[in-house]
């Protein structure tokens, strides 16, 4: 099912892009590391970059990672990505300590988001 993504999300809201990808369990905090120090970094001086979440589940002696970043708009991801939203920017850094990874993300329209709330 295709879908589209329209240029500009929803009044107050914003546009999720997800990523996955895997790693042995002892190269998973080598990646942590390079997107803490070297991916973010880049990120916050985007305009359009709200944030990011890095997901992590270990299943044997693997990891699956999956990264979830915010973004204003889809010409804000353009400014990270390229002319093509949908092209996962891996660098060979990230590569070398991956064992795999979607050279392909997927984007989402956030319609819908709370948080606990005061404790």
């Amino acid at each position: 099912m295709d879908s589209v993504i329209s240029s500009e999300p929803m009044s107050g809201s914003a546009v999720l892009r997800s990523w996955r990808a895997s790693a042995t369990i002892t190269n998973a905090p080598a990646y942590e590391r390079h997107l803490r120090e070297k991916v973010v970094p880049q990120l916050q001086r985007i305009p359009g970059f709200l944030g990011i979440t890095l997901l992590r589940r270990d299943r044997g002696n693997r990891a699956e990672l999956q990264v979830l970043t915010r973004w204003k708009s889809m010409d804000a991801i353009r400014k990270f990505a390229g002319e093509d939203p949908e092209h996962a920017v891996v660098e060979p850094e990230a590569q070398a300590v991956l064992l795999e990874f979607d050279s392909r993300v997927t984007h989402f329209n956030v319609v819908f988001t709370s948080d606990a709330g005061p404790a």
